[in-house]
């Protein structure tokens, strides 16, 4: 799939999800171009960009587990649940040490409930909340099941606190901190926030957002994955040239992976290699397509001489 792929860009601060969008499209001449999962303007770090057919595949890749480093700053409680926000209240903050943080962080581990802050990209009767917070509007927002799995107490050097949160969809570090201040009696909000991986993409990896606004395109290109690789977890099956055509007409085909279940996702190659699209395997050991990624069309990837 010529001009399909995973461009993993490392944000800067200061500038918005939909800006990184726009800058790639300029940089590679692609109309089809998107991103899984948004980061605050403030927020820097893992954004995978998902190129030509690969968009196809942006919610599944948004649906995987993130990992972010936060640093919080205790002691301060914001509009916005972050440092450039508004400041709503301040409170002495107690002597912790890092057993003290780790301990109340204990409770966020797990299956949780929580608020959407106002300055969020949640839809509130056709508008998103962050428009109706600018306008000075506060609505009641109900509470949504988050999964976090993992939460590391890397430093305590009050009033600040850095951690490493491993999580699932949906999940606001902004909710985080301000829960977690709840908890610790003196209020939080975020003073840093970078995310380290998306998925299977690492920010050890990721193209520096001044390579991406200065190298050349041919140099941008190099960096581009495979669209397979949103996807590299999943189980696969490779389909011959009979059972592709049976496919890529919406009809299932009589393979599945080894031992997966109903209702497992799986990745479909064609012979060759190439990623065919997303499968669902169903019973009698077939594959449903769910998602079929078609080769791109002569003239959608622009390659500089």
């Amino acid at each position: 799939m010529s001009g399909a792929g995973i461009l993993v860009v490392d944000k800067t601060a200061g500038v918005t999800s939909f800006d990184a969008v726009a800058l790639v499209r300029r940089r590679l001449g692609l109309k089809r171009v998107g991103h899984a999962g948004t980061l605050d303007p403030e927020a820097t770090g893992v954004l995978p960009m998902l190129l030509g057919e690969a968009t196809k595949l942006m919610a599944y890749l948004a649906d995987q587990d993130k990992e972010y480093v936060a640093t919080l700053r205790l002691g301060v409680v914001t509009d916005t649940g972050d440092l450039g926000g508004r400041v709503l209240a301040e409170a002495p903050v107690p002597a912790l040490d890092q057993a003290q943080v780790a301990e109340a962080c204990r409770a966020f581990v797990g299956r949780i409930k929580q608020v959407p802050p106002m300055y969020s990209a949640v839809h509130h009767g056709g508008r998103r909340l962050y428009e109706l917070a600018r306008e000075g509007v506060e609505v009641v927002r109900e509470p949504r099941e988050v999964v976090i799995h993992a939460i590391e107490v890397q430093e305590v050097a009050i009033p600040d606190v850095r951690l490493r949160v491993v999580c699932g969809k949906g999940t606001y570090l902004r909710s985080l901190a301000a829960d977690l201040g709840t908890a610790l009696g003196c209020g939080a909000a975020v003073g840093r926030l970078v995310r380290t991986r998306v998925g299977p993409f690492g920010l050890a990896e990721a193209l520096a957002w001044e390579a991406l606004a200065s190298e050349p395109a041919a140099a941008i290109w190099a960096q581009v994955r495979p669209a397979a690789s949103a996807l590299a977890e999943w189980p696969a099956i490779r389909l011959d040239a009979r059972a592709m055509g049976r496919f890529e007409h919406g009809q299932p085909v009589e393979i599945a992976p080894p031992r997966a279940s109903a209702g497992t996702l799986v990745r479909v190659h064609a012979a060759d290699g190439r990623l065919a699209g997303v499968g669902e395997v169903v019973d009698g050991g077939q594959t449903r397509p769910v998602r079929v990624l078609h080769a791109d069309r002569p003239g959608t990837r622009v390659r500089p001489a």
